[in-house]
Protein backbone atom coordinates (compact mmCIF):
# COMPACT_ATOMS: atom_id res chain seq x y z
CA UNK A 1 0.00 0.00 0.00
CA UNK A 2 1.37 3.09 -0.97
CA UNK A 3 0.15 6.53 0.98
CA UNK A 4 0.33 9.72 0.90
CA UNK A 5 0.92 12.20 4.16
CA UNK A 6 -0.43 15.24 4.74
CA UNK A 7 0.84 17.43 7.52
CA UNK A 8 0.04 21.13 7.95
CA UNK A 9 -0.44 20.70 12.10
CA UNK A 10 2.07 24.36 12.93
CA UNK A 11 4.15 26.28 10.84
CA UNK A 12 5.60 23.58 8.42
CA UNK A 13 3.83 22.43 5.29
CA UNK A 14 4.69 18.56 4.30
CA UNK A 15 3.83 16.00 2.08
CA UNK A 16 5.04 12.78 1.93
CA UNK A 17 5.09 9.01 0.56
CA UNK A 18 5.37 5.86 2.32
CA UNK A 19 4.84 2.16 1.23
CA UNK A 20 3.54 -0.53 3.35
CA UNK A 21 4.48 1.93 6.23
CA UNK A 22 8.22 1.26 6.76
CA UNK A 23 9.54 2.72 3.45
CA UNK A 24 9.89 6.47 2.89
CA UNK A 25 10.14 7.28 -1.22
CA UNK A 26 9.68 11.14 -0.80
CA UNK A 27 9.58 13.42 2.01
CA UNK A 28 8.63 17.47 1.30
CA UNK A 29 8.79 19.94 3.58
CA UNK A 30 8.10 23.49 3.66
CA UNK A 31 9.41 25.85 6.56
CA UNK A 32 8.17 28.85 7.88
CA UNK A 33 11.14 29.38 10.38
CA UNK A 34 12.46 32.95 8.35
CA UNK A 35 8.37 34.13 8.42
CA UNK A 36 7.68 33.90 12.04
CA UNK A 37 11.52 34.33 13.07
CA UNK A 38 10.71 38.41 13.60
CA UNK A 39 8.07 37.83 15.70
CA UNK A 40 9.63 35.11 18.10
CA UNK A 41 7.48 33.06 17.19
CA UNK A 42 4.92 31.80 15.24
CA UNK A 43 2.05 33.80 14.23
CA UNK A 44 -1.35 31.45 13.37
CA UNK A 45 -2.96 33.45 10.87
CA UNK A 46 0.05 34.04 9.06
CA UNK A 47 1.09 30.12 9.45
CA UNK A 48 -2.43 30.04 7.90
CA UNK A 49 -2.10 31.80 4.99
CA UNK A 50 1.60 30.04 4.34
CA UNK A 51 -0.18 26.88 4.30
CA UNK A 52 -2.30 27.98 1.80
CA UNK A 53 0.26 29.24 -0.38
CA UNK A 54 2.58 25.90 -0.15
CA UNK A 55 0.14 22.90 0.38
CA UNK A 56 0.03 22.11 -3.54
CA UNK A 57 3.71 22.84 -4.60
CA UNK A 58 4.48 20.73 -1.68
CA UNK A 59 2.23 17.61 -2.42
CA UNK A 60 3.41 17.90 -6.28
CA UNK A 61 7.01 17.74 -5.64
CA UNK A 62 6.42 14.77 -3.07
CA UNK A 63 4.62 12.64 -5.81
CA UNK A 64 7.46 13.83 -8.44
CA UNK A 65 10.20 12.56 -5.75
CA UNK A 66 8.62 9.38 -5.22
CA UNK A 67 8.49 9.24 -9.19
CA UNK A 68 4.47 8.38 -9.36
CA UNK A 69 1.73 10.10 -10.13
CA UNK A 70 -1.24 10.81 -8.01
CA UNK A 71 -3.02 7.36 -10.01
CA UNK A 72 0.09 5.54 -7.77
CA UNK A 73 -1.36 6.49 -4.61
CA UNK A 74 -3.91 4.00 -2.41
CA UNK A 75 -4.96 6.01 0.46
CA UNK A 76 -4.55 9.70 1.82
CA UNK A 77 -3.13 10.60 5.15
CA UNK A 78 -3.44 13.51 7.39
CA UNK A 79 -2.91 15.27 10.45
CA UNK A 80 -6.58 16.10 11.96
CA UNK A 81 -4.84 17.53 15.36
CA UNK A 82 -3.74 18.50 17.91
CA UNK A 83 -2.35 21.87 16.36
CA UNK A 84 -3.59 25.45 14.99
CA UNK A 85 -7.18 25.06 13.37
CA UNK A 86 -6.87 27.31 10.64
CA UNK A 87 -3.39 25.40 10.03
CA UNK A 88 -4.83 21.81 10.03
CA UNK A 89 -7.97 23.17 8.16
CA UNK A 90 -5.28 23.85 5.06
CA UNK A 91 -3.85 20.48 4.76
CA UNK A 92 -7.56 18.43 5.79
CA UNK A 93 -9.27 20.64 2.75
CA UNK A 94 -6.40 19.27 0.46
CA UNK A 95 -6.50 15.89 1.65
CA UNK A 96 -10.23 15.79 1.07
CA UNK A 97 -10.71 17.35 -2.13
CA UNK A 98 -7.78 14.78 -3.13
CA UNK A 99 -9.82 11.75 -1.79
CA UNK A 100 -13.22 13.07 -3.21
CA UNK A 101 -11.51 13.72 -6.99
CA UNK A 102 -9.67 11.00 -7.12
CA UNK A 103 -12.10 8.39 -4.81
CA UNK A 104 -9.41 7.45 -2.83
CA UNK A 105 -9.67 6.32 1.00
CA UNK A 106 -8.84 9.56 3.38
CA UNK A 107 -7.71 9.06 7.35
CA UNK A 108 -7.27 10.86 9.68
CA UNK A 109 -4.50 10.89 12.09
CA UNK A 110 -3.24 11.91 15.25
CA UNK A 111 0.02 14.23 14.96
CA UNK A 112 1.31 12.66 18.37
CA UNK A 113 0.99 9.29 17.04
CA UNK A 114 2.60 10.08 14.06
CA UNK A 115 5.76 11.20 16.30
CA UNK A 116 6.01 7.55 17.49
CA UNK A 117 5.42 6.18 14.54
CA UNK A 118 8.58 8.24 12.85
CA UNK A 119 10.19 5.31 14.99
CA UNK A 120 8.90 2.69 12.39
CA UNK A 121 10.86 4.20 9.13
CA UNK A 122 14.25 3.44 10.78
CA UNK A 123 16.06 1.46 9.28
CA UNK A 124 15.54 -1.47 12.33
CA UNK A 125 12.18 0.03 13.75
CA UNK A 126 11.21 -0.99 17.87
CA UNK A 127 9.31 -3.99 18.60
CA UNK A 128 6.03 -3.26 20.90
CA UNK A 129 5.40 -2.97 23.60
CA UNK A 130 8.31 0.14 24.34
CA UNK A 131 7.47 3.41 26.73
CA UNK A 132 8.00 6.47 23.90
CA UNK A 133 8.81 10.28 24.84
CA UNK A 134 7.36 12.26 23.37
CA UNK A 135 8.88 15.76 23.25
CA UNK A 136 8.47 18.95 21.94
CA UNK A 137 6.95 22.87 21.82
CA UNK A 138 3.70 21.61 23.43
CA UNK A 139 3.84 18.23 24.85
CA UNK A 140 6.18 16.50 26.90
CA UNK A 141 4.54 13.05 27.72
CA UNK A 142 5.48 9.89 28.67
CA UNK A 143 3.14 6.46 26.98
CA UNK A 144 3.82 2.88 27.44
CA UNK A 145 2.79 1.84 23.94
CA UNK A 146 2.00 -1.80 22.83
CA UNK A 147 0.42 -1.24 19.01
CA UNK A 148 -0.11 1.88 17.22
CA UNK A 149 -3.50 2.80 18.48
CA UNK A 150 -2.62 1.61 22.38
CA UNK A 151 -1.14 4.22 24.29
CA UNK A 152 -1.30 4.42 27.89
CA UNK A 153 -0.17 7.93 29.76
CA UNK A 154 2.98 7.12 32.76
CA UNK A 155 3.77 10.69 32.90
CA UNK A 156 2.87 14.34 31.65
CA UNK A 157 4.12 17.66 32.04
CA UNK A 158 1.85 20.00 34.30
CA UNK A 159 2.75 23.57 32.75
CA UNK A 160 5.45 24.13 30.04
CA UNK A 161 6.28 21.18 27.72
CA UNK A 162 10.57 21.17 27.13
CA UNK A 163 10.53 22.57 23.92
CA UNK A 164 8.56 25.62 25.20
CA UNK A 165 11.13 25.96 27.59
CA UNK A 166 13.67 26.30 25.46
CA UNK A 167 11.73 28.61 23.45
CA UNK A 168 11.00 30.90 25.92
CA UNK A 169 14.54 30.19 27.03
CA UNK A 170 15.90 32.38 23.83
CA UNK A 171 13.01 34.75 23.87
CA UNK A 172 14.57 36.06 27.68
CA UNK A 173 17.85 36.00 26.38
CA UNK A 174 17.20 37.62 22.94
CA UNK A 175 19.19 35.24 21.23
CA UNK A 176 17.81 34.07 17.93
CA UNK A 177 14.55 31.74 16.96
CA UNK A 178 13.93 28.89 16.99
CA UNK A 179 15.09 28.86 20.42
CA UNK A 180 15.77 25.49 20.64
CA UNK A 181 18.32 24.85 17.67
CA UNK A 182 20.10 28.42 19.08
CA UNK A 183 20.47 26.85 22.34
CA UNK A 184 21.90 23.52 21.27
CA UNK A 185 24.14 25.44 18.94
CA UNK A 186 25.75 27.85 21.59
CA UNK A 187 25.70 24.93 24.28
CA UNK A 188 28.13 22.60 22.62
CA UNK A 189 30.70 25.28 23.35
CA UNK A 190 29.74 25.40 27.13
CA UNK A 191 30.18 23.36 30.29
CA UNK A 192 27.13 22.47 31.49
CA UNK A 193 27.69 22.29 34.94
CA UNK A 194 28.97 26.27 35.01
CA UNK A 195 25.58 27.48 36.32
CA UNK A 196 23.17 25.96 39.02
CA UNK A 197 19.13 25.63 37.51
CA UNK A 198 16.54 23.89 39.37
CA UNK A 199 15.43 19.96 38.30
CA UNK A 200 11.57 19.82 39.08
CA UNK A 201 9.25 17.24 40.49
CA UNK A 202 12.41 14.16 40.65
CA UNK A 203 10.32 11.47 42.31
CA UNK A 204 7.95 11.74 40.02
CA UNK A 205 6.89 10.74 36.27
CA UNK A 206 5.63 14.07 35.55
CA UNK A 207 7.48 16.76 34.46
CA UNK A 208 7.53 20.77 35.49
CA UNK A 209 9.43 23.11 33.13
CA UNK A 210 8.04 27.01 34.37
CA UNK A 211 10.30 27.00 37.22
CA UNK A 212 13.49 26.60 35.50
CA UNK A 213 11.82 29.34 33.23
CA UNK A 214 11.28 31.39 36.12
CA UNK A 215 14.62 30.40 37.88
CA UNK A 216 15.98 31.81 34.63
CA UNK A 217 14.00 35.13 34.35
CA UNK A 218 15.01 35.86 37.97
CA UNK A 219 18.96 35.58 37.41
CA UNK A 220 18.53 37.70 34.44
CA UNK A 221 16.66 40.37 36.49
CA UNK A 222 19.24 40.46 39.52
CA UNK A 223 21.76 40.69 37.14
CA UNK A 224 20.37 43.42 35.76
CA UNK A 225 22.69 43.46 32.48
CA UNK A 226 22.15 40.87 29.41
CA UNK A 227 24.67 37.98 29.71
CA UNK A 228 27.81 38.73 27.38
CA UNK A 229 28.33 36.52 24.04
CA UNK A 230 31.21 34.83 25.84
CA UNK A 231 28.90 33.50 28.89
CA UNK A 232 26.01 32.42 27.01
CA UNK A 233 27.62 28.89 26.03
CA UNK A 234 27.81 28.11 29.60
CA UNK A 235 24.72 29.52 30.60
CA UNK A 236 22.69 27.88 27.93
CA UNK A 237 24.46 24.29 27.90
CA UNK A 238 23.53 24.66 31.65
CA UNK A 239 20.01 25.22 30.95
CA UNK A 240 19.79 22.32 28.62
CA UNK A 241 21.55 19.98 30.98
CA UNK A 242 18.22 20.86 33.20
CA UNK A 243 15.99 19.93 30.91
CA UNK A 244 18.24 16.46 29.86
CA UNK A 245 18.46 15.71 33.16
CA UNK A 246 14.66 15.69 34.13
CA UNK A 247 14.27 13.82 30.58
CA UNK A 248 16.63 11.06 30.30
CA UNK A 249 15.92 9.83 34.08
CA UNK A 250 12.23 10.09 33.97
CA UNK A 251 12.06 8.40 30.89
CA UNK A 252 14.61 5.38 31.54
CA UNK A 253 12.69 5.23 35.20
CA UNK A 254 9.57 4.79 33.54
CA UNK A 255 11.14 1.73 31.51
CA UNK A 256 12.36 0.47 34.43
CA UNK A 257 9.45 0.21 36.68
CA UNK A 258 7.53 -1.25 33.64
CA UNK A 259 10.10 -3.93 32.85
CA UNK A 260 10.47 -2.38 29.16
CA UNK A 261 13.48 -2.98 27.14
CA UNK A 262 13.11 -0.16 24.46
CA UNK A 263 12.60 3.25 24.49
CA UNK A 264 11.48 5.88 21.82
CA UNK A 265 12.51 9.14 21.88
CA UNK A 266 10.31 11.51 19.35
CA UNK A 267 9.12 14.91 18.81
CA UNK A 268 11.28 18.17 18.02
CA UNK A 269 13.17 18.38 21.06
CA UNK A 270 14.57 14.36 20.13
CA UNK A 271 16.30 16.32 17.65
CA UNK A 272 18.59 17.94 20.23
CA UNK A 273 22.10 16.72 19.99
CA UNK A 274 22.63 16.80 23.61
CA UNK A 275 19.59 15.12 24.34
CA UNK A 276 20.12 12.49 21.56
CA UNK A 277 23.76 12.09 23.07
CA UNK A 278 22.76 11.59 27.19
CA UNK A 279 19.71 9.00 26.05
CA UNK A 280 21.76 6.92 24.21
CA UNK A 281 24.53 6.85 26.80
CA UNK A 282 22.58 6.51 29.72
CA UNK A 283 20.08 3.85 27.80
CA UNK A 284 23.33 1.16 26.98
CA UNK A 285 24.46 1.98 30.86
CA UNK A 286 20.72 0.43 32.03
CA UNK A 287 20.81 -2.19 29.24
CA UNK A 288 17.33 -0.08 27.41
CA UNK A 289 17.85 -0.09 23.60
CA UNK A 290 16.88 2.99 22.45
CA UNK A 291 15.62 4.23 18.96
CA UNK A 292 15.62 8.36 18.21
CA UNK A 293 14.38 8.89 14.20
CA UNK A 294 17.03 10.86 12.24
CA UNK A 295 16.34 14.95 13.12
CA UNK A 296 14.45 15.45 9.90
CA UNK A 297 11.99 12.83 11.21
CA UNK A 298 11.77 13.94 14.50
CA UNK A 299 10.35 17.79 13.45
CA UNK A 300 7.22 17.95 11.81
CA UNK A 301 6.64 15.88 9.15
CA UNK A 302 4.07 13.87 6.90
CA UNK A 303 6.18 10.58 6.73
CA UNK A 304 4.77 10.20 10.17
CA UNK A 305 1.29 10.79 9.36
CA UNK A 306 1.48 8.18 6.29
CA UNK A 307 3.10 5.35 8.64
CA UNK A 308 -0.36 5.87 10.95
CA UNK A 309 -2.40 6.19 8.10
CA UNK A 310 -1.16 2.88 6.58
CA UNK A 311 -1.85 0.64 9.74
CA UNK A 312 -5.08 2.20 10.04
CA UNK A 313 -5.85 2.33 6.11
CA UNK A 314 -5.52 -1.52 6.72
CA UNK A 315 -7.38 -2.16 9.51
CA UNK A 316 -10.38 -0.40 7.42
CA UNK A 317 -10.36 2.74 9.36
CA UNK A 318 -12.10 5.71 6.48
CA UNK A 319 -13.13 8.93 7.24
CA UNK A 320 -15.50 11.00 5.83
CA UNK A 321 -15.50 14.48 3.86
CA UNK A 322 -17.16 15.58 7.15
CA UNK A 323 -13.68 14.99 9.16
CA UNK A 324 -13.13 18.21 10.96
CA UNK A 325 -9.75 19.57 12.46
CA UNK A 326 -9.54 19.29 16.66
CA UNK A 327 -6.95 21.64 18.21
CA UNK A 328 -6.78 19.07 21.34
CA UNK A 329 -6.78 14.95 20.27
CA UNK A 330 -5.94 12.71 23.64
CA UNK A 331 -4.48 9.67 21.84
CA UNK A 332 -6.26 7.43 23.89
CA UNK A 333 -9.78 9.22 21.85
CA UNK A 334 -8.03 8.64 18.18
Amino acid sequence: MVVLGIESSCDETAAAVVRNGNTLLANVIASQVTVHARYGGVVPEIASRKHIEAIVPVILQALEDAGMGITGIDGIAVTRGPGLIGSLLVGLSAAKALALALRLPMVGVNHLKGHVAAAFLMERPPEFPFIALVVSGGHTTIYRVEGFQRFTILGQTRDDAAGEAFDKAAKLLEIGYPGGVVIDRLAKQGNGKAFSFPRAMRESLDFSFSGLKTSLLTRLKKRGVPFTPDELPDLTASYQEAICDVLVEKTLRAAEMTAAKRVVVCGGVAANSRLRERFYTEAASAGIEVFIPPPVLCTDNAAMIAVVGTHLLKAGRKDGLDLNAVSRWPMAES
